[in-house]
């Protein structure tokens, strides 16, 4: 059973500064991470803020120049240049206590961290914090088991809670089965626990997967070799998916990967599933170089 996203002492908050800046059109960035997980949950935010009508945008940092979570220089850009009124953080931001304090200095934009990883002693002064690792973040009337279960989630799960309650905020709950193989990709890929919700996500999400319902997604699993008419398991996502989503983040940006997942013309996504493919070959190339140098 799903928990109620409510179960996030924060999730009001967040729902009600995202709707607002849905209404007055105000600008929001999804600022995500470089792996299958940061992708995938910078995917479903974004296109569920997009569907709901948000002014938004993505942002995923470069591993080499900017690295995990908010990087300073890449921030000051993106203030400049897309002007937000909204930053919320995908699989990242819980341990940046320095930069959130230094965007909170311009009093113009208000932080939301969506993240999983272990929370410091020190939370950065964000607007809202929905982590369920962080001190206080889950609902103190939640069973020991729902408590275990959310601290279970991958970021991909945490930024679909908040896709969850924005879209029962405006009564589109229908639009999950649109992300679900996003939250199915970013779970198994993540290699969390598939217990409580998680089991949920990559049941639902591989059988939407299987049918079709993602070109994107199809088409990385035939350029992996996979015939998804057969059905979509687990093992295809860790070895197929992941490595190709991966490797884009490793060889060059994995802002092709989230293109690819957001994509909606069948050719364009094949030749972006192409494109993965290939720095998934190069990825190959030159670990195995190294390998065989070491």
């Amino acid at each position: 059973t799903l928990t109620s996203p409510n179960a996030f002492t924060d999730m009001q908050k967040t729902v009600e500064r995202l709707s607002k800046a849905i209404d007055n059109e105000e600008t929001i960035i999804v600022y995500g991470d470089f792996d299958a997980d940061g992708v995938t949950s910078t995917s479903i935010l974004y296109k569920t803020l997009k569907y709901l009508g948000g002014n938004v945008h993505y942002f995923i940092p470069d591993r080499e120049n900017e690295g995990h979570g908010f990087d300073k220089k890449a921030l000051i850009k993106l203030m400049t240049t897309v002007k937000p009124k909204v930053i919320i953080s995908v699989d990242c931001g819980i341990s940046d206590v320095d930069a959130v304090k230094f965007m909170n200095s311009f009093k113009i934009i208000d932080v939301i961290i969506t993240d999983h990883h272990e929370a410091p002693e020190e939370l950065p002064p964000a607007y809202a914090i929905i982590n369920p690792k962080a001190p206080n973040a889950l609902d103190e009337n939640l069973s020991a088991k729902q408590i275990e279960h959310l601290t279970y989630l991958a970021g991909c799960g945490v930024a679909f809670k908040v896709a969850q309650a924005i879209l029962t905020k405006y009564e589109k709950t229908e639009f999950v089965y649109e992300i679900l193989p996003f939250v199915a990709v970013g779970t198994v890929s993540d290699v969390v626990p598939l217990l409580g919700e998680n089991r949920y996500f990559v049941t639902k999400g591989l059988e939407l997967i299987s049918r079709g319902k993602h070109d994107g997604l199809k088409k990385l699993l035939e350029s992996a070799g996979y015939d998804i008419t057969k059905g979509v398991t687990s093992e295809m996502i860790a070895f197929g998916v992941a490595p190709r989503i991966n490797a884009c983040g490793r060889m060059g940006n994995a802002g092709v990967a989230v293109e690819l997942l957001l994509e909606k013309d069948k050719s364009v996504a094949d030749s972006l599933a192409t494109k993965l493919n290939n720095q998934n070959t190069k990825r190959q190339q030159v670990e195995k170089k190294i390998f065989d140098a070491a």
